[in-house]
């Protein structure tokens, strides 16, 4: 959907609104900012030594954690800010901030993260 105004939106009563609400999942957010052994890696990265190698094994231990449905929405972040992506668990705080700790990036400092807990309705997707 491409935002124009608000005009374009549905209408939602306060009944609407009353009813969806027991719906709400309890999820965790996770923030994922650079570390003190972040590099920008660039147009073109090598993949196979130091901080890209770091990065890689990081980028395939988030998909094998999105095919497990522990963390369904894995969001990287390509901006020159600290943060480098953002993604949803379907777990609680403790379970989540397990799986991130263990991470190959946060464990070699290339990586810090925030947990957030959240609520969202479930069967939420990106199309």
């Amino acid at each position: 959907m491409r935002y124009t105004d608000d005009d374009a939106l549905p209408e939602v009563t306060d009944q609407m609104l009353l009813a969806a609400r027991p719906a709400l999942r309890p999820y965790t957010l996770v923030i994922l900012k650079a570390g003190p052994r972040y590099e920008p890696l660039g147009s073109n990265p090598d993949w196979s030594k130091g901080v890209g190698k770091i990065i890689w094994q990081h980028g395939k231990r988030n998909l094998a954690m999105r095919l497990a449905g522990l963390m369904p929405i894995v969001c990287p972040v390509f901006d020159d800010t600290e943060v480098k992506g953002i993604g949803i668990f379907d777990a609680n705080l403790e379970d989540a901030d397990r799986a991130m700790a263990a991470d190959p990036g946060v464990r070699a400092g290339v990586f810090t993260y925030e947990l957030h807990p959240t609520r969202s309705f479930s069967g939420s997707a990106l199309a």
